[in-house]
């Protein structure tokens, strides 16, 4: 087993949601990787309230327990891989909501995109990139795109296509190979201070 540890999180918590079963399928592929540990984390787990925090996150004085067990979550994994649909041209609410509760548990980390919707999700990975930038997280070139016109039956059974088997391992490799190369950036940091 790897010593790299990396959240593949889901980014939708609607009822009858199309992303807990490209979440499963994420995690699918992921199992048989041997350079790190994927685990699912589902939102549904996290219920965080609209951001409650009076700090600014990059403070990191968190008061709420919601709040502190979500940045202990965090804090534990190397890498992420971003679940999201689609919404109004960008990523879901609610992971806009995960994302910003914390700050330095998501720095110096990797992360990749898996997306879905009308156009592939493709603009709400635009949007993860901006955001995740700004968290100093590294994100990969390679993503994932799954359209509700190809990848699913009548907008809700999902059923990929054999070809993003191959971009799935492509993702895989440039995030493990990004969240070492960070991991020993954190551990240096940790080190010198």
């Amino acid at each position: 087993m790897s010593d790299l540890k990396i959240a593949i999180i889901l980014g939708s918590t609607r009822p009858g949601r199309n992303g807990a079963a490209v979440a499963d399928w994420v995690l699918t592929q992921a199992k048989s990787r041997t350079e790190a540990d994927y685990e699912l984390i589902d939102l549904l787990d996290y219920p965080l309230p609209h951001l409650d925090e009076a700090m600014p996150p990059t403070m990191g004085q968190y008061a709420g327990e919601h709040t502190k067990a979500w940045a202990e979550t965090i804090a534990a994994y190397d890498g992420f891989v971003f679940v999201t649909p689609e919404y109004n041209h960008s990523t879901s609410g609610v992971l806009k909501n995960a994302i910003d509760y914390l700050y330095a548990e998501w720095n110096n980390k990797a992360a990749g995109f898996v997306s879905y919707g009308s156009l592939g999700g493709a603009r709400a990975i635009e949007h993860l990139r901006g955001i995740s930038a700004e968290l100093q997280i590294a994100t990969v070139r390679q993503q994932l795109s799954f359209s509700m016109f190809t990848d699913f039956e009548n907008f809700s059974a999902f059923r990929p296509g054999p070809q993003h088997e191959g971009a799935a391992t492509i993702l895989f490799d440039q995030l493990e190979s990004w969240a070492a190369a960070l991991k020993q950036v954190r551990t240096t940091q940790a080190a010198a201070a």
